[in-house]
């Protein structure tokens, strides 16, 4: 990396867009486009009980996520794409609706798509994109985008300074706005000319609620464009 880069990564990055731009530039055109992988779950209960279930998942950035529940015969799962939700139960669609998935977005479509895009669906989470602090992370610098030092429960996310990747998304938690929900990228590896988060942990209030654990990650793997549309689920369904 030059000097003269070095700087300009570093002059940009005194906003949020410009912590956005430095994320989109460091990773232009080596960050892989499509991932796959199996996700390992763990489900955490009030009464100390846990649930366990597998995933298969097919990635393609920017917006496009497929997630077959296992056993892979039940037809059960998902389709993220088009910036809305298919879900299927039994190989029938039960729901359908607008929704841009956020640690898509963050975690992946941020090296893959327009800057002014990437802005824009923050913007609609509700994230104050004109915020931007500093603090640290398991030992780490980071970016907050969204909230001022100290505060951790206003809509926000964080990006790690080194390395330009997203660890962790915080904010009320769901209708609750007493609580915070609490999601971190952890256990990052390089993969592929990017990196990949090997974990993802879900909290609230401090307490984990659910776990995902991912094994036998691949990296641009061909994807057939069938595979993001919902009216082939059952056609396209893993066998």
């Amino acid at each position: 990396m030059t000097h003269a880069f070095v700087l300009f990564v570093a002059l940009l990055q005194t906003t949020p867009r410009g912590v956005m731009e430095a994320m989109r530039s460091r990773y232009d055109g080596k960050w892989y486009r499509t991932l796959t992988f199996v996700q390992n779950n763990t489900a955490y209960h009030p009464d100390s009980t846990v649930d366990h279930s597998v995933w298969r998942e097919w990635l393609m950035a920017p917006g496009k996520l497929r997630i077959e529940f296992q056993p892979a015969d039940s037809g059960n799962g998902m389709i993220f794409a088009g910036d809305s939700q298919f879900v299927f139960t039994k190989d029938s669609m039960t729901m359908a609706r607008a929704f841009v998935h956020p640690l898509l977005v963050l975690g992946f479509d941020v090296y893959a798509q327009p800057v002014d895009r990437t802005v824009a669906l923050l913007t609609q989470r509700r994230i104050d994109m004109s915020v931007l602090s500093e603090t640290t992370w398991e030992g780490r610098p980071v970016w907050v985008i969204g909230a001022k030092a100290g505060d951790l429960h206003s809509r926000q996310f964080w990006v790690d300074k080194e390395r330009l990747v997203f660890v962790r998304l915080l904010g009320p938690a769901g209708q609750d706005t007493s609580k915070t929900s609490d999601t971190r990228f952890n256990k990052y590896a390089p993969l592929a000319g990017g990196w990949v988060s090997a974990e993802v942990e879900f909290l609230v209030d401090g307490q984990r609620q659910f776990l995902e654990e991912y094994v036998q990650i691949q990296a641009n793997v061909p994807m057939p464009a069938a595979l993001w549309d919902a009216r082939q689920w059952e056609a396209t369904r893993a066998k």
